[in-house]
């Protein structure tokens, strides 16, 4: 591992000194150091996973050796948050083919689903158990598979904590099942069950990440340890946004598993900071700016993917002590399953109740408690920061990522984009949770194509406008500047946003 950059002459030396004295006792699992709840008592499992996980390698090695001999090479993973995020850096790592179903758009859960359905297998990965995005995928492909004939329990590998509603079910209807710590969170889980097992099912061989961490570990309770330089950074150089850069990186979308673990650990108590994932270093309106590759960044970390994860989670602990936050709850996560069950149960009696648009032409509805009619007049608002939030499918409506670059550009301010209902498991607890000095951008749409959630009253239609319209209730209720944009025709209301923003 090495690191450079001009902050590193900066550090406060205070900061540091304190950081040290408590290092070790990190490394010791003391829970004291952090508000105490019942979530930092038991989450503390992660700090000896590099040792601790290859307790599984056994497991695995049975677990590919099946699918090799059953000719199972279409790997789809369905999860949210830490149980999608990092193995989709993993996947992207080592250049293996992984398909991560991480929404409840119907386009995308449809275009998920695997050319030949005899050669594939489903990975269901929940830490609770009770994940809605996650269960409803599974009951979809549990139907998938009966509609083709074919045994759900031969083509679907569980994976969660022991004792979750859902290892109780899956063992009694005999699917195979991987339990995970349950002394671990979510998104300290890259290198337990959640990341191993779609690693080991794609062909990664998971001992070198679990060596590479071994190999760092010892170090990051010591004097001079990366952590703590980092840490200090990030705590005493920016008081809120710190920019991730991801351009030739050896481990590509590490920026946005690095975003979920700073931005749901140290969003709370209106305090925090807001990971800014960036395409380009120049891209950067306030903080400071990581990198991974060397390039004109504040702070450059060259590492394996193996090291990258244990030294962001030993980062977000330290980080999270300075803050003086629980660096294991998600309040506001909470907040947001909530809202979308009343509004669901609404929607399936009752409908949508929609609000009358502030504007509306043939391409799209605008809603917002601003008296305006196209983005740009929302964007000249004096804000800290501003996030799209996409309820689409990142697949077919990708070309939407390109509004990000174009409002932070326009707006001269820092700009996060987030796919619903992903983000919800990330950033959205620092929506809530952090500093409220925000403004977001809502992007709904259309669509031709619904699919039904087989044992449920809703579908995936329903499902994902009722988490878009509970998370727009939470932060309209916190009074934050918010414009909701319905796509009539996505394919027509994209171009026209993208042609709008990028007229001078």
């Amino acid at each position: 591992m090495k690191l450079s950059g001009q902050i590193l002459a900066k550090i406060n030396p205070e900061i540091v000194k304190q950081l040290c004295e408590i290092a070790p006792l990190v490394a010791k699992k003391d829970s004291s150091l952090w508000p105490l709840e019942q979530e930092t008592i038991n989450r503390l499992g992660w700090i000896d996973l590099p040792t601790k996980s290859r307790a599984l390698l056994p497991e695995l090695d049975a677990l590919s050796a099946w699918t090799r001999s059953n000719g199972l090479t279409e790997i789809v993973l369905c999860g949210m948050g830490g149980s999608s995020l990092a193995p989709e850096v993993i996947a992207s790592t080592y250049k293996k083919s992984l398909t991560i179903l991480d929404s409840t758009d119907p386009v995308q859960v449809n275009n998920s689903v695997p050319s030949d359905l005899n050669k594939s297998v489903i990975v269901i990965s929940s830490k609770s158990g009770t994940t809605i995005e996650t269960l409803s995928q599974y009951e979809f492909y549990v139907g998938k598979f009966k509609q083709a004939n074919l045994n759900p329990t031969e083509h679907i590998v569980i994976v969660t904590d022991p004792g979750t509603p859902l290892d109780v079910i899956a063992r009694s209807e005999g699917y195979k099942v991987v339990n995970a710590d349950p002394n671990v969170g979510g998104r300290f889980s890259a290198l337990s069950a959640f990341g191993l097992v779609p690693a080991a099912l794609i062909g990664v061989d998971i001992s070198l990440l679990l060596d590479d961490a071994e190999k760092l570990s010892p170090s990051l309770s010591l004097i001079d340890s990366p952590a703590i330089k980092i840490a200090a950074s990030l705590f005493s150089l920016s008081d809120q946004v710190i920019n991730f850069c991801d351009k030739n990186s050896t481990t590509p979308g590490l920026s946005y598993w690095i975003e979920q673990l700073i931005a749901e650990s140290t969003g709370k108590n209106s305090n925090g900071r807001l990971p800014v994932v960036i395409e380009e270093s120049t891209e950067s309106f306030s903080g400071i700016t990581v990198g991974f590759t060397p390039g004109s960044y504040d702070l450059t970390i060259e590492a394996t993917l193996g090291e990258q994860f244990l030294l962001w989670e030993w980062v977000t602990a330290l980080l999270c002590f300075l803050l003086k936050v629980n660096p294991f709850n998600q309040p506001n996560v909470a907040e947001a399953k909530d809202r979308t069950s009343t509004i669901l149960s609404s929607l399936t009696n009752n409908g949508v109740n929609t609000p009358t648009p502030t504007y509306e032409d043939s391409d799209y509805l605008i809603f917002s408690s601003q008296k305006i009619s196209n983005l740009s007049e929302f964007l000249k608002l004096k804000v800290s920061y501003f996030a799209i939030l996409a309820y689409l499918d990142r697949g077919s409506d990708g070309e939407l990522l390109k509004i990000r670059e174009l409002v932070a550009a326009k707006s001269k301010t820092a700009t996060t984009f987030g796919w619903g209902p992903r983000y919800l498991h990330s950033t959205g607890q620092i929506h809530k949770g952090g500093q409220q000095n925000g403004a977001f951008i809502v992007i709904t749409g259309e669509t031709e194509l619904d699919v039904k959630i087989p044992n449920k009253t809703y579908s995936f239609s329903q499902l994902i406008m009722a988490q878009a319209l509970g998370d727009i209730e939470s932060i309209s209720e916190r009074n934050l500047p918010l414009i909701r944009i319905h796509l009539k025709n996505r394919k027509k209301g994209i171009t026209k946003l993208i042609s709008e923003l990028a007229k001078n």
